[in-house]
């Protein structure tokens, strides 16, 4: 059983609170600090709700919730966010895992089994490989224009450029490439062998009263956008604890062949020049560039996977630490969800260095 301390904190206007402790194996001094801290800038950045999961040595250590999920509901740890592109590492590790599994390579030409009816006539279709494709090489445009359609903006594996469209490209040719939805992929892959219950790509029966309504800068509730086929760069739905659990076994490379895991470890494309431009050099890691589904930073020595997340409404933030082996996960359904995440890291303890480094880049 996990040892976990969870506890929901709701607040209304005017940041009255009321705290109901519902397990309790492990003591968290800080609890009411870190809840009224966490209450009052989500009031400041109107965020309806927070969920947080806090790992430490590979095991979920907190979980929490904050706020209203929708109008009167109170968010718990069941509450399902729209996860946004924190989707993406979600669809690497299906990817990995069938790699690891032979029935898929990350280096095979793509072309052979799906090729994109926009790119079709364009040759360097034909050097589309899932490893371009999780790393942001693919060449791609992030989406598509809906009226003239995709075409590259480089050639593949020369340089970095995020892409939803890579993502997608990777998800139909794993799909052509096993003869099976991605649905059925990520289930039989990742979600039932990791425990993820209410986790999912596409609308479920359990789905719509769990849902963390997205809100605009106002707070003004909006409409939840629900996939009706597998997005593989957006839309997932999760809970904080379910994410959290994918997070550990991404720790423990789980799933993965001894050559794939050492592959997911290693930087890719490298992005300093990109990140560290200017005064943001003075915080920047020894290494920084993306992996097979993750940004990758190298504090010496202490290598931090980070993702984020951003739709209309929603803001997603996670890291973990692979040598440490802790990590966080933020879902906000909150247009400036931002707001809350460097506050949740420093109450929880990350690395100074790492911390030090998000603030240079949000400035």
């Amino acid at each position: 059983m996990r040892s976990t301390s969870r506890f929901i904190l709701y607040y209304s206007t005017g940041l009255a609170l009321a705290t109901m402790l519902l397990t309790s194996q492990t003591a968290f001094s800080q609890n009411t600090s870190f809840g009224l801290h966490i209450t009052t800038v989500m009031a400041e950045a109107k965020i309806p709700s927070v969920a947080i999961a806090s790992i430490k040595g590979g095991r979920i250590v907190q979980i929490s919730a904050f706020g209203e999920q929708s109008p009167g509901i109170a968010a718990t740890e069941s509450s399902t966010y729209n996860i946004a592109s924190l989707t993406k590492p979600l669809t690497a590790e299906v990817v990995l895992r069938l790699a690891s599994k032979k029935m898929l390579g990350l280096d095979e030409p793509m072309f052979y089994h799906w090729t994109d009816p926009d790119v079709s006539s364009d040759v360097r279709s034909q050097a589309l490989t899932a490893r371009f494709a999780l790393s942001h090489q693919a060449g791609l445009p992030n989406w598509r224009d809906s009226k003239t359609g995709m075409k590259f903006i480089f050639d593949p594996g020369t340089q970095w450029g995020y892409s939803g469209e890579g993502y997608q490209y990777v998800l139909r040719f794993s799909e052509k490439k096993t003869g099976k939805s991605f649905d059925i992929l990520a289930r039989s892959q990742l979600f039932e062998p990791g425990g993820m219950t209410h986790t999912t790509f596409t609308d479920q029966p359990w789905l719509r009263e769990r849902i963390a309504l997205p809100s605009d800068a106002l707070g003004k509730y909006m409409k939840p956008h629900i996939a009706e086929r597998p997005n593989a760069a957006d839309l997932v739905y999760a809970t904080a604890a379910d994410y959290a659990s994918f997070m550990i076994e991404v720790i423990q490379d789980k799933g993965l062949s001894s050559e794939v895991a050492s592959e997911r470890r290693r930087i890719q494309v490298d992005l300093r020049n990109l990140r560290c431009a200017g005064d943001k050099a003075a915080t920047c890691p020894e290494r920084i560039g993306f992996g097979l589904g993750w940004e990758i930073l190298d504090f010496a020595g202490d290598i931090i996977f980070m993702h984020t997340g951003k739709d209309d409404g929603v803001f997603t933030f996670a890291y973990l630490s692979k040598s440490t082996q802790d990590g966080v996960v933020i879902l906000t359904n909150g247009d400036s969800g931002h707001e809350a995440v460097l506050p949740v890291l420093e109450k929880l303890g990350a690395n100074p260095r790492f911390l030090a480094y998000l603030q240079a880049q949000v400035h």
